[in-house]
C-alpha cells in the first residue's frame, strides 16, 4: 500500500506520485502489497528533520527512512512482503532547484521521488560508483515513466 499525505501547504499532484511510486517499484521488483509512506512537508519541518536526522542546517529536499531494508530481489527469486519506510519531500525546496536541474517542478518531485525509493532500497551515493548505478537507475526509470505513464 502506498500511503501519501500533504502537509506542505502546497498544492502538489498526489495521485500522480502514488502512480509514480507504483510503477517504480513495479520496476524494481518490489511486492505489490509491500508499504510505503509519502510525506510532503514545508520548509520548517524539513530543517527540523534535516538537523535531526542529518545534523546538518536547513532544509533539503528530500530525505528518506528506510524500514524493513527491502532490497530489489534477483532475477530469479521472488520479491520479498514488508515496509519499505518513508519518503519526505519538501515541495517549497524542490520547487526551487528544479530550475537549476532543468526540470519542471512536477519532474524535480518525480525526480526525488524515485531518488527517495532508491535510498530507501539501500542505494547511495556517497562513492562514485555508486552514484554512477544510483543516478542511472534513477534516470532509467523516470525515462520508463515518461514513456509508459497514463495520458503519456
Amino acid at each position: 500500500m502506498i500511503d501519501i499525505n500533504n502537509e506542505s501547504g502546497e498544492v502538489a499532484d498526489e495521485q500522480g506520485l502514488v502512480a509514480l511510486a507504483r510503477f517504480a517499484m513495479d520496476q524494481l521488483r518490489i511486492h505489490p502489497q509491500s508499504d510505503l509512506s509519502i510525506l510532503l512537508v514545508d520548509e520548517a519541518t524539513m530543517a527540523n528533520y534535516h538537523e535531526r536526522f542529518m545534523d546538518l542546517p536547513g532544509p533539503t529536499d528530500v530525505m528518506s527512512f528506510p524500514m524493513d531494508e527491502l532490497r530489489s530481489p534477483d532475477p530469479d527469486a521472488d520479491p520479498a512482503l514488508g515496509m519499505l519506510g518513508d519518503i519526505v519531500i519538501c515541495p517549497q525546496v524542490t520547487h526551487r532547484q528544479a530550475a537549476e536541474n532543468g526540470r519542471r517542478p512536477e519532474e524535480e518531485a518525480e525526480y526525488l521521488l524515485i531518488h527517495g525509493l532508491l535510498h530507501l532500497l539501500g542505494h547511495d551515493h556517497a562513492e562514485p560508483e555508486e552514484k554512477a548505478v544510483m543516478f542511472g537507475l534513477n534516470d532509467k526509470i523516470i525515462a520508463a515513466w515518461q514513456r509508459e505513464r497514463p495520458g503519456a
